[in-house]
């Protein structure tokens, strides 16, 4: 254990201060603050080991506040809206990818990619989304500027395969602009916006060559044998992230997906099932967070899965941390099945979302729920209800969850903790799916002694307790432990008087 903390203390000092190590003449390294060998040091290291705190004041200021949200959506749109399939995963040529209907790839690409020729989301109301945003309880909105597949939800000047492009029946809308009218409406309702973009894109001639059929998801072609057209990418990219983060008004987080766009030397065990491409895809981090904070002061960058400087937060996808992490973390999981709209999804119910939403943040965490509309720019009707129920529910017990910290035991059984300064807990009981009743006891485990209030969050109605030894034993009047079993979360309140 000494040996791992000294390794950790060395790497952070690495990190922060830039330390030239010499080894002799002829092979002097230099490991400054970016460089990628600095990172490389940690991959041995769990992810939050090796996670790198922000040195930019106003990037630490900014994920403080970020991290009291706790709650956000995450939206997905795009072509695949329109056909009702998983993103456009359909598109990469690997094994486990599927394409129903089709046994000819090429032939389904043509398809999909001709999809934009009826791409025309009649129903888009930003307006009445982002009121939906702001009921739901949640403090911030990711949208989806464009998948993997390259097809850009706002207007791009690098490419004409977008939504506001004149063979799309949508470009006709004066809300064609998809993104930008998302942002918009969700900033008046009060909201911090991001926006999520796919480093890797399967349609520009410049990731995927023509020339040569794309075996995987990477590039089709030998970036080392082709390197002007790799940097042809490279400056694509930086150039597409630079219009999002100059033109579309105040973005709070750029949120970029498909890791295995990185420099090889951070690939770590984690990663290396997903990046198997040889060579190094470096696109310039550094330059593209420099630019975005020239114009953005602040903000915060999320290289997903990339260790070093611009993770300024972690995102477990699908799943939430066995513990609780003592760094930034966002668990980014769907509603439903997918990211995106697909027929008869199979969508968590309001309690179960809670109960998600209570487990992450007793480890300290945020949740960013995935949702997507239909290709009309519809969402359903369980969407609506789900958040809906999500919003009353933060809005009658969100002092438990919005701008608190973790405290121990953190998640024990039945009970979430969370707290606010060294004299108030909630203690987040979660009635099981099928439980009638409420138990007449519970026991909540903390250390404040000493005069203690203890009520119902929602009603504010006082209860009796008694303190035993490691905490308090709450007893639930009779009459309210049936009623309270159907509640998606009930909430205790331990404050010291």
């Amino acid at each position: 254990m000494k040996l791992k903390l000294i390794l950790v203390l060395l790497v952070s000092l690495i990190i922060r201060t830039g330390i030239v190590l010499a080894q002799d003449d002829k092979n002097k390294t230099t490991i400054a603050p970016d460089d990628p060998a600095a990172v490389a040091l940690t991959k041995n290291l769990s992810e939050e080991e090796a996670y790198v705190w922000p040195k930019d004041p106003k990037v630490m200021e900014n994920l403080k506040k970020w991290q009291g949200y706790k709650f956000g959506l995450l939206i997905h749109m795009g072509l695949y809206s329109e056909l009702g399939i998983v993103e456009s995963w359909a598109m990469c040529p690997e094994d486990w990818c599927s394409r129903p209907g089709y046994d000819d790839y090429y032939q389904f690409c043509n398809d999909y990619r001709n999809t934009k020729n009826r791409f025309n989301p009649v129903n888009f109301d930003p307006e009445k989304w982002a009121k939906m945003f702001k009921n739901s309880g949640a403090k911030y909105m990711i949208y989806s500027s464009k998948h993997h597949d390259g097809f850009c939800l706002y207007d791009t000047k690098y490419t004409d395969f977008k939504v506001t492009d004149k063979s799309v029946p949508f470009s006709a809308n004066p809300k064609s602009n998809v993104l930008k009218e998302v942002l918009d409406a969700t900033r008046k309702e009060g909201l911090a916006t991001g926006v999520y973009f796919s480093k890797p894109d399967w349609t520009t001639p410049y990731f995927w060559w023509p020339y040569y059929p794309p075996k995987d998801r990477n590039p089709s072609y030998d970036i080392t044998k082709h390197p002007e057209r790799w940097q042809k990418f490279v400056e694509f990219t930086q150039n597409q992230l630079n219009e999002l983060t100059t033109e579309y008004g105040k973005v709070d987080i750029l949120w970029l997906d498909g890791c295995w766009v990185m420099p090889k030397a951070l690939i770590n065990e984690k990663l290396a099932e997903f990046c198997k491409y040889p060579h190094d895809m470096d696109i310039n981090m550094k330059l593209i967070a420099e630019r975005a904070r020239f114009h953005q002061p602040g903000m915060l960058v999320v290289d997903r899965w990339v260790p070093g400087e611009y993770e300024n937060y972690l995102t477990p996808e699908q799943k939430t941390p066995e513990k609780a992490l003592p760094v930034p973390w966002e668990s980014c999981i769907t509603m439903g099945g997918a990211w995106g709209w697909v027929k008869n999804d199979n969508y968590k119910s309001s309690k179960e979302l809670v109960h998600l939403l209570v487990s992450i943040v007793a480890k300290g965490g945020n949740l960013l729920l995935g949702v997507g509309p239909d290709g009309k720019g519809e969402f359903e009707p369980k969407v609506y209800e789900n958040l809906e129920l999500l919003g009353k529910w933060l809005e009658a017990n969100g002092e438990a969850i919005y701008e608190t910290n973790p405290v121990e035991p953190y998640l024990e059984g039945k009970v979430g903790y969370t707290a606010k300064g060294e004299n108030t807990i909630y203690a987040i009981y979660m009635p099981a799916k099928d439980e009638v009743e409420m138990p007449a006891e519970i026991n909540i485990q903390t250390n404040l002694n000493g005069k203690l209030r203890v009520t119902l969050l929602e009603s504010n109605q006082k209860l009796n307790s008694k303190t035993v030894d490691g905490g308090v034993v709450v007893t639930i009047p009779q009459k309210l432990r049936t009623e309270l079993a159907k509640k998606e979360a009930v909430v205790i309140r331990i404050s010291r008087e």
